[in-house]
């Protein structure tokens, strides 16, 4: 028997947008779906042929989003060992015992 759920499809789709492999396709896959009027809800029916479209812009807004603060992230904890890294004049504060 098939497993078929919605958690299904949304993880398939979170992991390929966050793939940098296919990142791009999904996103432009995505877009074409939304103006394409082919859909799982035809666009002709009122409010229903719209929430599908809805659903898929947020869910690529909010990847893209999620992916590009993880990216910023990334970079500023990356500028941060650097410039902990190279710093000239490190003190190191040592007590110092006498052995007799």
């Amino acid at each position: 028997m098939n497993n078929f759920s919605i958690q299904s499809i949304y993880n398939w789709y979170r992991n390929a947008v966050r793939n940098p492999k296919y990142r791009w396709w999904i996103v432009l896959g995505t877009i074409l779906y939304v103006f394409s009027p082919i859909d799982i809800a035809p666009d002709l029916i009122p409010i229903v042929g719209q929430i599908d479209d809805v659903v898929v812009l947020t869910l690529l807004v909010s990847e893209m989003s999620q992916w590009l603060i993880d990216l910023a992230k990334s970079r500023q904890a990356g500028v941060v060992t650097e410039e902990t890294s190279t710093a000239p004049e490190a003190t190191v504060d040592v007590k110092s015992v006498s052995v007799e």
